[in-house]
């Protein structure tokens, strides 16, 4: 059975795209069926697995956009066994033209349903911000919505209003849109901040936030510059231990 998540936070900068690439890289690596799906303009999870984004003929617009099967859209990285449905420049004016189009927050959901037999998991990679692109990005998340948290205190701000939207939309388009998971990313042992958003977070999602914390870490802040996931960059780091041990806990909890 094919699980499709969203990994979403309208704040920038909290590890979203890091999360997708690397959760996806270490499920390729235990032998699971994994699509990424970038849904951001700024085409960030493309350039991380090593697609220029300058190149890419058929992207994630295209699927928003057009009728057709995107499976021919589809890259396949033969080096980490995974595939992606990257993003283009143009997609930065799907929210405008989607506006009169029909049944316009589910086209990505249409888009993803005709291919997702082909995969174990989906992961869907929001851009950071609140408008249409994302509410597609919701509305396709069938098995739930991941939520990467810095810990750090303005993370925790955003929190609600990212609470809010998934409740608008579980009210009015999607009720059975739920929240599979928090992740709480760059967590600084040297702090006693870090330690604080951590409690903060699980007193506000009670028994939905993964145990794998992703630590602060070098490595991680690198590996994008060289079109890698962790797992191919420095896969004995702290943070490639990190989700590694991360995606192990995700299918785990997947199989319950």
């Amino acid at each position: 059975m094919t699980k499709i998540y969203t990994l979403v936070n309208q704040k920038g900068g909290v590890g979203k795209t890091t999360s997708t690439i690397n959760l996806a890289a270490y499920l390729a690596k235990q032998g699971q069926r994994v699509l990424v799906v970038d849904l951001d303009p700024q085409a960030n999870a493309t350039s991380c697995l090593g697609v220029d984004k300058l190149t890419v003929e058929n992207s994630t617009y295209d699927a928003l956009l057009g009728e057709e099967d995107i499976f021919p859209f589809i890259l396949l990285n033969d080096r980490l066994k995974l595939s992606l449905l990257p993003s283009a420049p143009e997609l930065a004016g799907a929210e405008v033209e989607l506006v009169d189009e029909l049944a316009r927050e589910s086209r990505l959901r249409k888009a993803i349903l005709k291919v997702a037999n082909r995969y174990d998991y989906v992961l869907v990679d929001c851009p950071p911000s609140l408008g249409l692109l994302t509410i597609n990005g919701l509305m396709a998340a069938m098995d739930g919505v991941i939520v990467p948290v810095q810990c750090e205190y303005l993370a925790l701000e955003g929190l609600g209003q990212l609470t809010q939207t998934i409740e608008r939309v579980r009210a009015a388009l999607f009720p059975d849109l739920r929240v599979r998971g928090v992740i709480l990313t760059m967590y600084d042992t040297r702090t006693n901040l870090s330690a604080d958003v951590v409690r903060e977070v699980n007193k506000h999602f009670p028994n939905q936030v993964f145990k794998s914390i992703i630590p602060r870490n070098i490595r991680l802040a690198e590996a994008p510059s060289y079109g890698l996931p962790i797992s191919e960059y420095a896969p004995s780091s702290p943070g490639a231990d990190a989700y590694e041990a991360l995606a192990k806990e995700l299918v785990r909890g997947d199989k319950v």
